[in-house]
């Protein structure tokens, strides 16, 4: 076994936020997808959204100064940046669903070789299935980034041929971060765009047990 560190999740977010562009509306979503707001270039302007009715959300405040009516869809304690606005939550899901994100960020269970989503529910009898706006933003967003870690804690890969679990969407996922590796979703499979230092690409490829192809 190659001697590889994994990305822990702040790093992940990291690096999912260097792939946000100048100018881009994004939202963040529940969970991990929200440690991205901490990472994001000082020096670009991004738009944050939140389904519950923000735009122009900033990162999450410092301790003590949290303000128990600015959250955002996941409850916790967020900021609101300068010119940043309020909204029915009507609107924002408009804004989800007709296009006017450029990115989403998403958290999953399992992600297939050729982009569909499940990140809603695991099918297990006790499970609490929870999709809030998740649908509404694979389909609308013009560009969904997916963070996850690559295996389950018994070693399996979520990153699968087809998804086991209730689909969220068909054919939706562009890109997929993970803590060992960073993935473009193509019409010719996937495609490994960075590895963690230390994991070589047959590993990898052994780890995840799909058809790898490896950035030109």
């Amino acid at each position: 076994m190659a001697n590889y560190t994994r990305l822990n999740r702040d790093q992940m977010a990291q690096r999912v936020a260097r792939d946000i562009h100048e100018g881009a509306y994004v939202n963040l979503g529940i969970g991990l997808p929200t440690r991205v707001a901490n990472y994001l270039p000082a020096d670009r302007e991004i738009f944050l959204h939140s389904e519950n009715g923000i735009l122009g959300m900033g990162p999450a405040p410092a301790k003590g100064e949290e303000d128990p009516e600015l959250i955002n869809a996941g409850k916790e304690p967020v900021t609101l940046l300068t010119g940043g606005c309020f909204f029915h939550h009507g609107d924002s899901f408009a804004m989800m669903r007709g296009g006017h994100l450029d990115i989403c960020v998403l958290g999953a269970f399992q992600v297939s070789a050729k982009g569909d989503l499940a990140n809603w529910h695991t099918g297990a009898p006790d499970a609490i299935p929870a999709v809030g706006g998740a649908m509404d933003l694979a389909i609308g967003a013009k560009q969904v980034f997916v963070m996850m870690e690559l295996l389950t804690k018994g070693g399996e890969s979520k990153f699968v041929q087809a998804c086991s679990y209730p689909v969220t969407g068909i054919d939706c996922v562009n890109r997929l971060y993970t803590d060992l590796a960073v993935f473009d979703i193509t019409k010719d499979g996937p495609v490994v765009i960075e590895i963690v230092d230390g994991l070589g690409f047959d590993e990898l490829q052994t780890l995840v047990g799909l058809p790898l192809r490896a950035a030109a």
